[in-house]
């Protein structure tokens, strides 16, 4: 498996005890989708290796207690700690209209309804309280808040992102 055809699903946050457990950080909108995860790939000096899920319990905040197979104490924990996480995109459904998956648009070009071509779309700063578009103008930045409505259109083929920023947001970037 090769990363291009995974997303990022997380990382190994912690060790959870001492028989090997570790806490996974579920960087994702909704854990709770994952609760039932058999497998994951865990990227091990830049290869991305899979390891089986025995047993998996949602905390709180997008934790969660994972114990894999093979991983039975401390030692063999650690190796893996800090570690990303990723699983294969084809697991994801298909989204359409307005809705995209954060790793999707990377890469995209933004167009504003009022300004134009914004710039690339670097990636979506997922903070809780306001998401972020973290768009790229050469070597300008503008961070555009992923609020309800800003995304007017996804044109997966034409790679484009279009929204419609409060006014004057952009130039405040750009000028």
């Amino acid at each position: 498996m090769i990363k291009a055809d995974c997303f990022h699903l997380g990382y190994i946050a912690k060790l959870h005890g001492f028989k090997g457990e570790v806490s996974l950080f579920l960087d994702v909108t909704n854990p709770e989708d994952y609760a039932t995860l058999d497998a994951i790939f865990i990227d091990i000096d830049n290869h991305l290796t899979p390891f089986f899920i025995t047993s998996l319990k949602l905390k709180n905040k997008g934790f969660a207690a994972v114990r894999l197979e093979g991983v039975n104490d401390e030692a063999s924990a650690r190796r893996i700690l800090r570690n990303d996480v990723y699983l294969p995109a084809q697991i994801l459904p298909e989204l359409e209209g307005v809705h995209f998956y954060d790793h999707e648009v990377a890469g995209f070009t933004v167009v504003d309804k009022s300004y134009g071509n914004v710039g690339t779309l670097k990636q979506v700063i997922d903070l809780k309280a306001n998401p972020l578009l973290q768009v790229m103008q050469g070597e300008k930045e503008v961070l555009i808040p992923l609020i309800e409505g800003l995304v007017t259109k996804v044109d997966r083929k034409a790679k484009e992102l279009h929204v419609q920023a409060p006014g004057g947001l952009i130039e405040m970037y750009i000028g």
